[in-house]
């Protein structure tokens, strides 16, 4: 690797490794997350070698696999397990429970209020519905 590679490489990983300390106790973000977040999207692959390169006095075990998998093997993956639930990460099965702990890094943002509003909208609707065939 040249020296410009591995410079542009370190400031990536180091943009990558800030926004998994973001990531508060009893919360979790996805490897997706912590690239997009950093504003690497798409470079999932590349979070998990910034972690195995520099993970001391990280929460390495709040980043999961997309939908909420752990996806380290062996004890390695059981010590994350352990270290979720002992921060009160739920579990459904053997995927994190992502709807009530995931973390949002852009709440607050245009973005974040554009999600809930229509994830509101979607209940507006459903109720709606409800009623009209309560009505019926």
């Amino acid at each position: 690797m040249k020296a410009k590679d591995k410079k542009a490489a370190s400031g990536m990983f180091a943009e990558m490794l800030r926004q998994v300390r973001r990531v508060p106790r009893g919360q979790v973000a996805t490897y997706g997350d912590i690239a997009y977040a950093a504003g690497f999207p798409g470079a999932a692959r590349q979070v998990a070698w910034a972690l195995h390169a520099e993970s001391t006095g990280l929460p390495w075990h709040r980043i999961v696999g997309a939908g909420g998998t752990i996806l380290l093997t062996g004890e390695d993956g059981f010590e994350q397990r352990m270290r979720l639930q002992s921060e009160a990460v739920g579990f459904l099965g053997l995927k994190v429970n992502m709807a009530a702990h995931r973390h949002e890094f852009f709440a607050g943002t245009v973005a974040a209020s554009a999600r809930k509003s229509s994830k509101h909208a979607g209940a507006l609707g459903s109720a709606k519905k409800s009623s009209d065939a309560k009505k019926a």
